[in-house]
Order: structure tokens, then C-alpha cells, then sequence
């Protein structure tokens, strides 16, 4: 699906202070990104997903495995009047089979600080400190292993290892 077909959602939930316009991410159009997207009865997108092959924000070294192929998780939108009905886990779950499909070692994230409940309940782990994004709200970086890896050793919420983060 073409990720302009999201941008309203991405813009109503993650970026109000933005334009549509303002909304294209820099994988949004490169050939290995996938956007997800939940629809209602009427056709309105209501939950909204994108995954792209990218370098971690974080050193392979401190989780104990390879983590490429690395795939990031952006643009994860749920409709406020629909958040807790399911559809946020759905389209968790979905991008967790496609990057498990393609091979991929790790997903990883820039979570908002609310919806790290969200990606805990998926088997994500916190990696680093949070940080303050400009405009958006407090963020944190998290990873989940994908089927076969081994995760003994994990970043845990307050332990800096990532050398700080750059915003969304």
C-alpha cells in the first residue's frame, strides 16, 4: 500500500504540528518498505504501521547477537476512539510475521513513552535512556529478536548505552 494513504492517521495521531506534506519519511517510497494499515467499515484507515530495512540505533554487541537484517518500525498510528480495541496489537503482529517472512534478526523502534506497554506485551525490550523529542513527546528506543535469535543479553530502560539518539 502507498504510505500517502496514511499520512492523515500518521498526522492526526504523531504529527499535528506538521503538514501532510511534512509527512513523508525518508523510506516511505523505497522499494523494501511495507505500510500496513487497518480500515474501518467505511474505508478510513484507523491503525497504521511501516517497517523499512535499517541499521539499529543501538551496538549489535549489547543484545548478544547478529541484528542484521534490521528492520525499524515507524509510523505505528492508532485512531484515539479505537486505541485498547486490538487493532494496534493487529498490526503489531502483522509487521512481526512480514519481518520474520523476510529473514529479519531484529525490529526496532523509537517508541513514544506511552506505547512502550503496546510493545513490551510483543516481546520489545527497552534499550537506552528516554529522550524528549522536540514537539512529539518523550521517546525511547526498543527492539524485539525474531524467531530463532537468542536475546540473553539485553539495553535495559536506564542503562545508556546507545551514546544518546537522534529524534524520529
Amino acid at each position: 500500500m502507498p504510505a500517502r494513504v496514511t499520512w492523515p492517521l500518521r498526522q492526526a495521531v504523531l504529527r499535528p504540528h506538521q503538514t501532510i506534506e511534512q509527512l513523508r519519511l525518508p523510506s516511505d517510497d523505497l522499494a523494501t518498505t511495507r505500510c500496513f494499515a487497518a480500515f474501518d467499515e467505511a474505508g478510513e484507515v484507523i491503525g497504521t504501521s511501516q517497517v523499512a530495512l535499517e541499521d539499529p540505533a543501538f551496538d549489535a554487541a549489547d543484545i548478544g547477537h547478529d541484528v542484521l537484517p534490521s528492520w525499524r518500525l515507524r509510523g505505528m498510528a492508532t485512531r484515539a476512539d479505537i486505541r485498547g480495541s486490538g487493532v494496534g496489537t493487529a498490526l503489531l503482529d502483522t509487521v512481526i510475521d512480514y519481518v520474520e517472512g523476510q529473514g529479519g534478526r531484529v525490529l526496532w523502534c523509537h517508541a513514544r513513552l506511552p506505547a512502550v506497554n503496546l510493545y513490551a506485551r510483543a516481546g520489545f525490550r527497552t534499550y537506552g535512556v528516554p529522550w524528549e523529542e522536540p514537539d512529539i513527546g518523550p521517546h525511547v528506543v526498543m527492539w524485539r529478536s525474531m524467531a530463532g535469535q537468542s536475546d540473553d543479553r539485553s539495553g535495559g530502560l536506564g542503562d545508556d548505552r546507545s551514546g544518546g539518539q537522534a529524534g524520529v
